[in-house]
């Protein structure tokens, strides 16, 4: 019986599965790479939002001490007015329908076991700790915090930036530190007309919808929220107001690639900002749990 020849398939299958495994760790390698590249970019955008924080605090601290470098409260008022005036009538809609929802949704499940005056304090407590300054920060990085990316943006591609430099004008003193303070500032002030007016959208759908009396909705609302419910409500929204002026003057300062580069900033700012916010807010109810604020 005669010795077999070559195998020609067996031959040729050997380069394949070389090729294929080349392929596959090579594409591993791709992955990991990228993976690295984001995380650095995550790492690099942390750090350096968080150095123009500190910067930003250094200057409000100079301003309130040295005679010559005093914060410009006009640019801080106007800038007040871009961000917050501006947006109490979007705050304003949104938050009523808010308390419209939450009466709506409770009123079924508490009127089964006939507590349905309660949802008062489903409504105020939802919206004083949680809803009111979330809700309202929320709106206010898509109304404040995308317009303070592009408009910074905008001027560092026309080169503004550099002509502040070059004249030895501080672009944090003069431009971050208007917007940081109104963002916050603001943010406070509408969280307090947020809590009001999603109460109030709760107050007249129990009352006009639900046949709750108005008395018993009062003194119920009156006998659930405590001082410090509102309180922490007004801490979460100054948090916010950090976070969302930080993260829109980070990428506006950042921005590279012309016209394409100021749209990407802003999109940035938007989509930063809301995971930055529900992360912070998570975080914050976590903690105020576990100290039984």
């Amino acid at each position: 019986m005669g010795e077999s020849g070559p195998n020609p398939a067996s031959d040729a299958a050997g380069p394949a599965r070389a090729s294929h495994l080349r392929k596959a760790v090579s594409g591993v390698g791709d992955a990991a790479a990228e993976g690295m590249d984001q995380a650095a970019a995550r790492v690099r955008f942390v750090g350096g939002a968080s150095a123009l924080f500190g910067e930003s605090c250094k200057w409000c601290a100079r301003g309130l001490v040295v005679p010559g470098q005093r914060v410009g409260f006009r640019a801080v008022a106007e800038q007040a007015v871009r961000v917050g005036v501006q947006a109490i009538p979007i705050v304003a809609i949104v938050q009523v329908f808010i308390g419209v929802i939450l009466a709506l949704q409770m009123a079924p499940t508490l009127e089964e076991y006939g507590q349905l005056e309660r949802v008062a304090d489903v409504v105020g407590i939802a919206i004083f700790r949680e809803l009111g300054p979330l809700i309202t920060a929320i709106v206010l990085s898509g109304f404040a915090g995308a317009s303070i990316a592009a408009e910074l943006g905008a001027m560092v591609e026309s080169e503004e930036i550099k002509a502040l430099r070059a004249h030895a004008l501080n672009p944090i003193r003069f431009l971050v530190i208007p917007r940081f303070l109104a963002t916050v500032v603001m943010l406070v002030a509408l969280a307090v007309l947020a809590d009001v007016i999603g109460v109030f959208g709760g107050f007249a759908t129990s009352v006009l919808v639900l046949g709750v009396p108005a008395n018993a909705y009062l003194n119920a609302t009156q006998d659930a929220l405590l001082l410090k419910d509102f309180l922490t409500g007004l801490f979460k929204a100054g948090v916010f107001g950090v976070l969302i002026s930080m993260i829109a003057c980070y990428e506006g300062l950042n921005v590279t690639g012309g016209a394409v580069g100021v749209g990407r900033a802003t999109t940035a700012t938007v989509v930063k900002s809301i995971v930055a916010l529900i992360a912070t807010d998570a975080a914050f109810t976590a903690i105020f749990y576990a100290l039984e604020l």
